[in-house]
């Protein structure tokens, strides 16, 4: 029996909204006043005891409750409100300049690889709306296939030796021509990921592949420039499937030259370079026999699985050790330093270090000195080989003489016609589509001339005259890829030919072997550095071309932003 402690309204059963969690409990005073329903008070309410100061008409974007109670008429200024002391009079343009926000313009008359690196360089948000979508249904393609065509074009790029920026902007176009707008790709040495996020609110969908294989083959790379132009064309329907298709005859399409077409190209580039040095017709033969020799011997290490490296130390042995004959038979009237020198110029990798140093230069680290420690191991592999049978020579007792500096015969045509040659001999090892042989030859003869009228007719320094020579193929090559809306690789690459360092890395290695560190050391530096000036008057005139090209930018003449500017911190 429970004794009865209240009165009837005590005795009264509770309701369910009477056992509520807001329902006051025993012994709180009841008559406080309950929130409004209609009003209820907000965290951000001002509290009991304080005044709400009046804000100026327009400033305040939420109104608050008065004190004590849930609702009032005055109106509370919003965390985003500008302050009392501020003065749109005597602001300063922080977001938003004066004349208003730059407006791009992409014009369809620039090539879609510029458009892409305007809008690569620029923030997401400013970037313009997507260009006409390729589809042909209301739908849309699947993001899933998008991504995974985008990296497929992607590898083949990267894999055939194009920049890292350029295959970034590829990998842009592709995406932005099938609707995905908010796409970032990525570009490493041997990793490609691109990331779409719908909107801010979805979940982002991240694709990435891995390239494992690298082969130098222009024509290829061509054909899958002609992809990208017509996918980024208004004027053609290019479907997922069509794109698919064509990219799959692309990957299926043997090389335009076979194997003993690269052998006879690698011996005639060799010879080229011998004549080139001031060797006659029987010293081009023998260069071109050993470099034959090295090449074979390179598919017989490759076809057994050796990696790259050991490659290249059994290509530089037979030009070498061809050399180490001649001496040793006393046939030095045949210069055995030019035959070996020779032999150097088809191995030395012109394209990786172009490649590498080109990414640095446009802000990709991590794939510049990736592409950086390639040409690195690649050329000690080349020294390797060289010392190991210079080293035995000497100990036959080969009278190599490396105080005989090549000296500049008095022949300018026939030098001419030799580094055009070398130049041809180059395209055909690069793989390169036969429309554009002839003007990437052309392209090295110009550059010939260019280096010896500075070199030797006008006496001055190797390594800028090298420079010199380097910028006007890049101009060149640039104008040249733009006017076939193809490219670039095809018509610079083997233009430099004529202008590697063969000679100051036979002689550095010839010094080195005879105990003669110092005197290597600088002629290997020589060499490096002339290396360097190559890379870098390549892409400073592929720069300056630009300064002449219709770019796409800012309207007012304001060109296309730079990678990174930054001085120093």
């Amino acid at each position: 029996m429970v004794a009865e402690q209240g009165g009837p309204e005590d005795q009264k059963p509770q309701s369910d909204e009477a056992r509520s969690a807001f329902t006051p409990p025993a012994g709180v005073d009841r008559r406080a006043s309950a929130p409004d329903d209609d009003h209820p008070t907000s965290e951000f309410a001002i509290p009991a005891g304080l005044t709400a100061e009046p804000q100026g008409p327009g400033t305040g974007s939420a109104s608050g409750s008065a004190p004590g109670s849930g609702s009032g008429s005055e109106t509370i200024g919003s965390a985003f409100a500008p302050p009392r002391t501020y003065s749109a009079q005597h602001s300063p343009p922080a977001f938003t300049p004066a004349h208003g926000s730059p407006m791009i313009r992409l014009t369809k008359e620039a090539p879609w690889q510029d458009r892409m690196r305007t809008m690569l360089r620029m923030p997401v948000a400013e970037r313009p709306a997507p260009e006409t979508v390729q589809k042909a249904d209301e739908v849309g393609p699947a993001v899933p296939r998008v991504l995974d065509l985008t990296l497929r074009i992607g590898e083949l790029l990267l894999a055939g030796g194009e920049g890292a920026e350029d295959v970034e902007a590829a990998m842009f176009a592709v995406t932005r021509s099938y609707g995905l707008d908010r796409c970032e790709p990525t570009v490493t040495f041997t990793l490609l990921s691109i990331s779409h996020q719908p909107s801010l609110v979805d979940d982002p969908v991240t694709s990435s592949r891995t390239v494992r294989r690298r082969a130098t083959d222009y024509t290829r790379l061509a054909a899958v420039f002609r992809l990208i132009d017509d996918i980024t064309t208004e004027d053609v329907e290019v479907s997922l499937e069509e794109a698919y298709r064509r990219l799959a005859e692309i990957r299926r399409n043997r090389h335009p030259y076979s194997g003993w077409v690269l052998t006879l190209a690698a011996g005639g580039l060799a010879g080229a370079a011998s004549v080139l040095l001031g060797g006659g017709p029987l010293v081009f033969l023998v260069a071109a026999v050993g470099a034959m020799l090295g090449d074979r011997l390179a598919w017989l290490c490759a076809g057994r699985g050796l990696p790259e490296f050991y490659q290249f130390v059994a290509a530089a042995m037979p030009p070498a050790a061809l050399g180490v004959a001649l001496t040793l038979t006393h046939w030095s009237d045949l210069q055995p330093s030019a035959v070996i020198t020779g032999g150097l110029f088809a191995l030395l990798p012109g394209r990786a270090l172009v490649a590498g140093v080109q990414d640095g230069l446009t802000g990709f680290y991590i794939t510049a000195a990736a592409r950086l420690l390639e040409v690195m191991y690649l050329f000690i592999g080349i020294v390797v080989g060289v010392l190991l049978v210079l080293y035995l020579g000497l100990q036959l007792g080969a009278q190599l003489n490396p105080e005989a500096r090549f000296v500049a015969p008095d022949r300018p045509v026939v030098q001419i016609l030799a580094s055009m040659a070398l130049c041809f001999a180059f395209a055909i090892l690069l793989q390169q589509d036969r429309s554009t042989v002839l003007a990437v030859t052309l392209n090295g003869g110009v550059a010939w001339v260019i280096y010896g009228a500075m070199a030797r007719t006008g006496n001055i320094s190797p390594v800028a005259a090298t420079a010199t020579a380097a910028g006007l193929v890049g101009l060149f090559g640039q104008l040249l890829s733009r006017y076939r809306y193809t490219s670039s690789l095809p018509f610079i690459t083997a233009a430099i030919g004529p202008l590697l360092p063969g000679s100051a890395t036979y002689f550095g290695l010839l010094a080195v072997a005879q105990g003669r560190v110092n005197a290597g050391l600088s002629s290997l530096s020589t060499a490096v550095a002339t290396a360097l000036a190559i890379a870098i008057g390549v892409n400073l005139g592929s720069e300056i071309s630009r300064l002449f090209m219709r770019v796409p930018g800012a309207v007012g003449g304001a060109g296309r932003r730079a990678a990174k500017r930054t001085r120093g911190f």
